[in-house]
């Protein structure tokens, strides 16, 4: 029996643009769009004091225990509010860059120094939750009740209402429909799956995707076989950005995201990469930074030469 109640969520698309490169024109004829993307997720993590079952995990070796706060996670979660996003605020200041912050809204209520930097440097917010939970954890009614609540959290905090989203780690089988549904969402992040933006049909009503990475995310200074020097993350970045543009040069514009942590990227010790990253693509001429909501505008309204079909064939090869 098949039980009708089941969602199997969107349809694979293994094909996007294959061999037919999409000719975007980004300002300035820049070979690449870069996007910084801090993800500002400190007092909305897990945590024992907000109601959740157990707080963050420190890494292997440590698991959270159920009901006990970990002060050592809970404080290294604080050196990102505290120091952490200052210090990358001040490069991106120093240097007149703009920057999205992946960031829950609780995160933002319980800093609004951070909300203020965001309006008046006019970085954007791609809404990164209510809290930093994963969606899979909720009912499709709970979802769109805390994406409500993120809304206008963030419309509150910073002065206006966020218009990308991404999900913690991964979306719901339901998360796409429902920021759909909300309609004042222009874009999401929650795919990995390219290395440009693309449209899809999310019910009746066409959809842009932003894609996101983890190969340019710091998140692997602090795991298990991960990057044992700062310098190997910044390394892998100006290598990709440098093999990106080339490729923006042969007649695809690319765009690269590239996600730090303030409480990682904003150690001192790791900020001397972020430095020489900035300067090395400061120094190419053909490296547009740029916000995300402005990259998604961009594409919506140049509509690039050439688009994935938006009905992608059915397994079997049938139409």
């Amino acid at each position: 029996m098949t039980d009708s109640s089941y969602d199997a969520g969107p349809a694979r698309d293994f094909i996007g643009y294959g061999r037919n490169k999409p000719k975007v024109t980004w300002p300035g004829n820049a070979a690449i769009a870069v996007n910084f993307c801090i993800a500002y997720e400190e007092g909305a993590e897990r945590s024992v004091l907000e109601g959740d079952p157990h707080g963050e995990s420190l890494g292997p070796g440590r698991d959270p225990q159920p009901g006990k706060r970990d002060l050592a996670v809970e404080s290294i979660y604080e050196y990102g509010s505290r120091a952490g996003i200052w210090r990358i605020a001040d490069l991106l200041d120093e240097y007149g860059l703009p920057a999205t912050l992946f960031a829950p809204a609780v995160a933002l209520e319980k800093n609004p120094e951070v909300s203020g930097w965001v309006a008046e440097r006019g970085h954007d917010i791609c809404a990164h939750g209510w809290r930093w939970t994963d969606p899979a954890e909720l009912t499709p009614e709970q979802e769109r009740e805390r994406i409500k609540l993120a809304v206008e959290s963030i419309e509150r905090t910073c002065g206006r209402r966020p218009v990308g989203w991404r999900s913690r780690t991964g979306p719901s089988l339901h998360t796409r429909r429902l920021i759909v549904e909300e309609g004042g969402f222009i874009y999401d992040s929650d795919a990995y799956n390219d290395d440009l933006p693309y449209f899809l049909d999310v019910g009746a009503r066409e959809h842009l995707v932003v894609p996101y990475t983890l190969t340019y995310t710091e998140g692997r200074l602090v795991q298990p076989m991960g990057f044992t020097s700062p310098f190997d993350f910044w390394e892998t970045c100006t290598r990709g950005l440098d093999e990106l543009r080339r490729e923006g040069h042969r007649g695809t514009p690319k765009m690269m995201s590239i996600g730090i942590h303030p409480r990682h990227t904003g150690q001192a010790g790791r900020m001397a990469g972020l430095r020489d990253f900035v300067e090395h693509a400061l120094g190419a001429g053909d490296v547009l930074f740029s916000t995300r909501e402005a990259i998604a505008r961009h594409w919506i309204s140049e509509r690039p030469s050439f688009q994935a079909p938006l009905h992608p064939a059915k397994p079997g090869g049938k139409p």
